[in-house]
């Protein structure tokens, strides 16, 4: 059953992410939405969070980082036990296949944050604003 009040913790958490080429936010930008999110009781205590985002445009390379971003900023904040499934829109991009399963991937997801530069990127897009 889908949690409203969770649903929209979430999306108070990702709307802030910011994008990695503009100086916009994903909410912004439409990227994100609170109907973007979906929570479910999986267990005790556990949710289920999907975010289903749209890239700005169907061949956005960024689409991966953006990925990522979410999913690193959730695995931080989210106050309650998880598990994560972050998907491209259907038709919204023309790689989201391999998008879909680079960023649910959870060895591809620690080894893309070993890199330094897009560590950075990554921190740069979810730090919350002071």
């Amino acid at each position: 059953r889908e949690i409203p009040h969770c649903r929209s913790l979430v999306a108070d958490i990702i709307r802030t992410i910011r994008d990695p080429e503009k100086p916009n936010t994903l909410e912004e930008l439409e990227v994100v939405t609170e109907n973007c999110v979906e929570v479910q009781e999986i267990g005790e205590d556990e949710y289920l969070v999907v975010i289903r985002f749209t890239p700005t445009v169907p061949h956005c390379s960024l689409a991966t980082l953006i990925g990522l971003c979410l999913r690193i900023k959730l695995q931080r904040c989210l106050p309650f036990r998880h598990k994560l499934e972050i998907y491209i829109s259907e038709g919204a991009h023309s790689t989201e296949e391999d998008i879909n399963k680079q960023i649910n991937d959870k060895e591809r997801v620690a080894a893309a944050m070993e890199n330094p530069n897009l560590r950075e990127i990554v921190e740069q897009c979810v730090t919350e604003p002071d």
